[in-house]
């Protein structure tokens, strides 16, 4: 007698949301891994910096490794490409933990932008346009993209030159500079137009 196994949804997110986790952990783990250390370091000459990022000099591999092996570090390949591969001399370990650190200042400095919209309607009130017009600054100055609609109904639909006139001069209220990525644009709720911040 065959049984079947059921996943409920939250238990299928929950799975999802760890492999992610897993995913993104293994691609940091991959780029330490692929820098290469101390007696993995192929280049016949290097040049030599310091903990500190300050150069030390030109020298073959052998002089710096036993330079790092002295002081009781690391040698580090920074640059690998350049001409000769740019080394440093320090812990891995606080190597490790200082690219660690500068990954994550990188990603709490990103900016989510997402796409928003904002409807309004050729016979809307100004009070409501006024609060709509609210919203954008807000989201501008979030650095998101938006997409205004003049939704059409009706008989709206049989005058899109007054809805169009209705939707620039409407776009000619917001009080905030803003860039038309696309101007307005007669689709099937009506007439959209898109914008960013400048």
């Amino acid at each position: 007698m065959s049984s079947t196994l059921t996943i409920s949804t939250e238990s299928k997110t929950a799975l999802y949301g760890r492999f992610l986790t897993f995913k993104q952990d293994s691609v940091k783990f991959e780029a330490i891994a692929n820098i290469r250390i101390n007696n993995q370091i192929t280049a016949p000459e290097v040049r030599v910096t310091d903990e500190m990022a300050q150069f030390i000099g030109v020298m073959p591999i052998a002089e710096a490794l036993k330079l790092a092996k002295d002081k009781g570090m690391d040698l580090i390949e920074i640059a690998p490409t350049a001409k000769p591969p740019v080394v440093r001399i320090m812990s891995f370990d606080k190597f490790r933990y200082q690219q660690e650190k500068k990954r994550k200042k990188e990603r709490s400095q990103q900016k989510v932008q997402e796409l928003k919209q904002i409807q309004i309607s050729p016979r809307e009130a100004l009070h409501d346009l006024q609060v709509k017009m609210k919203k954008i600054e807000e989201f501008l100055a979030e650095g998101h993209q938006i997409t205004i609609i003049m939704v059409l109904r009706g008989r709206e639909k049989g005058n899109k030159d007054y809805a169009m006139g209705k939707l620039k001069d409407f776009a000619k209220m917001i009080p905030v500079e803003f860039k038309v990525i696309m101007e307005p644009k007669i689709g099937g709720r009506g007439i959209a137009m898109l914008i960013t911040k400048k």
